[in-house]
């Protein structure tokens, strides 16, 4: 069913259209409504602040695409990762999830999971093969520390595997000071390729396929930090060069997840409707940015619902996009298709 500009829909669900559901979704395309139920002036004694949310149900995260046309996505509120068959058919696909965030595959079609630090999490960067079944953490620590909360997870044409360890919430338990982005290459061997001062809080992240750039969101929040996506040339072990900014959405919300299509362009998770305090306004509204590689903004594919967090591509021509935001999850339809590591998409 339609859910918002006639092109978004709810993946594997329907979506309830009462009149606030239908008012919501039109704002946050930019389009204003004229019934005037839209018009009426709040009730007596009603605070003049609206509502906030009283609590969360679940927030899904970390969509990542199979061969099969599954999507695996995570649910950490609910620590969980459920699989959205291509039939429509939802399951759970592991619980606990040990709080995972971020996931993606790699060439061999095989799941990996950044597992991060809310309560029940493991702090870890785990893959599971899906064919056999077997689990395998791949890092738990550096130099005898913990890590923060792996977040997000990207791979290069090379097999070379990058991660964000940023801490949002609760920062108590932390083991180490740096929040950085660490390289796990072929050999397992773990590296820290970025931290403070270059970055302040990185958190989405993505490599292209020739191995040559690695672009990395830089999500601080609090008042005046980051919301910006670096973009870095890659050498040819995979450190990172040349920092410079691809764009910056300050003083809005800036990126979350971000993923790449065949042309080169970033498609950034970013933005919010109802901000959650004095870091962030609402002069972003949510939704996916299509940035080009020289950092022009090419367009926004609006998303009805707090908070947008992720995205992946998928279908067999790798034009469908899956987007994660608050309760749900979304997909619509692109012109490009994805630039990923796995599966090989088909062509016309």
């Amino acid at each position: 069913m339609e859910s918002s500009c006639g092109a978004l829909t709810v993946a594997g669900m329907a979506m309830s259209r009462d009149a606030r559901s239908v008012r919501g979704t039109l704002s946050a395309c930019g389009i204003r409504m004229t019934s005037p139920f839209a018009d009426l002036p709040l009730p007596g004694g009603a605070s003049p602040e609206g509502v906030a949310p009283a609590t969360i149900i679940a927030f899904t995260e970390g969509p990542a695409v199979a061969a099969d046309g599954s999507v695996y996505f995570s649910d950490i509120e609910n620590n969980r990762i459920i699989r959205l068959a291509a039939d429509g058919t939802k399951s759970v696909f592991r619980e606990p999830s040990h709080r995972c965030n971020g996931q993606t595959f790699d060439q061999a079609g095989r799941l990996y999971h950044c597992e991060g630090a809310e309560p029940g999490g493991a702090r870890r960067v785990t893959r599971t093969d899906l064919t056999t079944g077997e689990y395998t953490v791949l890092t738990d620590r550096y130099d005898g520390l913990r890590y923060n909360s792996p977040n997000d997870i990207c791979l290069d044409g090379k097999g070379r595997i990058y991660f964000t360890d940023p801490r949002y919430g609760d920062r108590s338990d932390m083991e180490m000071e740096i929040e950085g982005v660490y390289r796990i290459d072929p050999d397992g061997q773990v590296h820290r390729i970025l931290q403070q001062p270059d970055i302040q809080r990185p958190n989405g992240i993505a490599a292209t396929l020739d191995s040559r750039t690695l672009y990395v969101v830089d999500s601080c929040p609090v008042p005046g930090g980051n919301r910006k996506i670096w973009r870095f040339d890659l050498d040819d072990t995979g450190n990172p060069t040349n920092q410079q900014v691809l764009f910056d959405f300050a003083p809005g919300r800036g990126a979350d997840g971000i993923r790449l299509d065949i042309a080169g362009n970033i498609y950034a998770a970013a933005g919010i409707a109802m901000p959650r305090g004095p870091h962030e306004t609402a002069d972003v509204p949510p939704g996916v940015y299509v940035i080009s590689p020289e950092g022009q903004l090419l367009g926004r594919i609006p998303v009805p619902e707090d908070l947008i967090t992720n995205l992946a591509f998928g279908g067999p021509d790798g034009r469908t996009l899956y987007i994660t935001a608050g309760k749900t999850l979304f997909k619509t339809r692109v012109a490009i298709p994805g630039q990923v590591v796995y599966p090989k998409w088909e062509t016309a």
